[in-house]
């Protein structure tokens, strides 16, 4: 399952940001338009979580994860066959619409394998994946040089293996037609969605603008290389960082607690942009950053009745891709008129908010039908 979280936003959306820096000189990009194919995917990715109860109510959970992956192979080698703008920002957008459904569909089977299991294990995995994406991609795109094109092919057939591989994983027994009987539940979360709009609007544009912002800074093929690696390996080492935080302590509390330290990683790069502190800027940032919707899937799970974890999930993914369609064009514009470290500042301003938002006035709360405690 975790090729699903690999697929959707480690190769589907976080990519792009090794190939920002490329596209935008051989198409001769501003950074508001390099931006804009990051709120192309934004935005494919907010009509995607409003469609997925549907879609899941027609075909299923099980049938809907499975053709969202093999639709989300096929967006990433439409990329890589125009190099006219209108083309690539569709093409971006098919992507997020796809990785919304794989996104959603795979949390829903993940957090009924956690509820099966008692534990939030198969949670965090899950948001883990992502890392695997990642990693994979900065061992190879920054070899690929000014050949875009060549890279997002293979990217295609990463997310094509990742498909094949994954389709049995889907197979858990139940589709989960159910599931999208249910209504979405914002208010009981209501301090949890603002927190994670701000979030979601702050962090892409730490990982969209990443490889630009070395670049700015002079940086070598083997420092960004290096960069990427460790940051998709720090996201696969944050379950067993998080997993015990996750499980035992109050939700909204590991919530702010990892907002802050997105925030300081990001503030650490722009205080010191040196090889050594920008790749521990890396780190801190890949160690926490999927862990902020691994700790909100786990607040709706134990704050909101089986029933109605599909359509409470999808409302919250909806927030989030508000966000992070505003967030790369906004962050674009203002790094034209200043500076890449620009970027970075939104993503440290943006998420320290939200760590504020999700730290004060903590209230406990329970799900009725659960009999689940934690803090909202």
């Amino acid at each position: 399952m975790a090729l699903g979280t690999a697929s959707a936003l480690g190769l589907a959306r976080f990519a792009y940001g090794l190939l920002l820096p490329a596209m935008r000189h051989d198409l001769h990009w501003t950074l508001a338009e390099a931006g804009g194919m990051g709120t192309a995917n934004g935005l494919g990715y907010l009509v995607g979580a409003l469609a997925t109860a549907v879609i899941v109510r027609r075909w299923g959970t099980r049938v809907s994860f499975r053709a969202a992956m093999a639709l989300t192979a096929a967006s990433l080698a439409a990329t890589a066959s125009s190099d006219a703008y209108p083309a690539l920002l569709t093409a971006r957008a098919l992507a997020g619409v796809t990785g919304a459904v794989v996104f959603i569909t795979g949390g829903v089977i993940a957090s009924r394998l956690a509820a099966r299991a008692d534990s939030g294990l198969p949670i965090t995995i899950y948001f883990a994946g992502t890392g695997l994406g990642i990693a994979v991609s900065g061992a190879t795109i920054p070899a690929a040089g000014q050949h875009w094109r060549l890279a997002w092919v293979g990217l295609a057939v990463a997310a094509a293996l990742a498909t094949v591989i994954s389709w049995t994983a889907a197979s858990t027994g139940d589709d989960f037609r159910d599931a999208v009987s249910g209504r979405a539940r914002m208010r009981t979360l209501w301090r949890t969605a603002l927190a994670y709009l701000l979030f979601s609007a702050g962090y892409i544009t730490y990982i969209t603008f990443l490889s630009a912002y070395l670049a700015d800074h002079g940086a070598s093929l083997r420092q960004t290389t290096l960069t990427w690696i460790a940051l998709g390996s720090a996201v696969l080492a944050a379950p067993a960082l998080w997993r015990r935080p996750t499980e035992h302590w109050p939700g909204a509390r590991v919530l702010a607690i990892l907002l802050f330290v997105l925030s300081a990683g990001s503030a650490l790069a722009l205080a010191l942009p040196t090889a050594p502190v920008i790749l521990l800027s890396a780190v801190l940032y890949g160690a926490t950053f999927m862990g902020v919707p691994a700790a909100v899937t786990a607040l709706i799970k134990a704050n909101i009745p089986p029933a109605d974890w599909t359509a409470t999930l999808a409302a919250f993914t909806t927030v989030f891709a508000i966000g992070q369609t505003a967030g790369p064009w906004l962050a674009g514009a203002a790094a034209d008129h200043l500076s890449t470290d620009a970027t970075l500042a939104w993503t440290a301003i943006l998420c320290a908010a939200a760590a504020v938002i999700a730290a004060v006035h903590p209230r406990r709360t329970g799900s009725p039908h659960s009999g689940a405690r934690t803090s909202a």
